[in-house]
């Protein structure tokens, strides 16, 4: 993602800019619909993390289903 910088519009609007290689502006976006749009995406960091707790997750509760699975066996003799 480009680097973004902030500015402000004559009337106080707060903006992010966007600048292409030459150093002209390439997108400007008010800061309340980037923002919005930032809070609606998840990250590569934030997806990396959620996979890896669910990962961690399945591991622990892996040797408790074996335990509740013997219990089972257990019970029918």
């Amino acid at each position: 993602m480009a680097r973004r910088t902030t500015h402000r519009s004559s009337t106080g609007t707060k903006l992010y800019a966007v600048r292409d290689t030459e150093g002209k502006f390439k997108d400007i976006q008010t800061y309340k619909r980037a923002h919005g749009q930032d809070i609606k995406r998840t990250s590569k960091a934030e997806t990396a993390a959620k996979k890896k707790a669910v990962k961690k997750a399945v591991k622990k509760a892996a040797p408790a289903k074996k335990k509740a699975a013997k219990k089972k066996v257990a019970k029918k003799k």
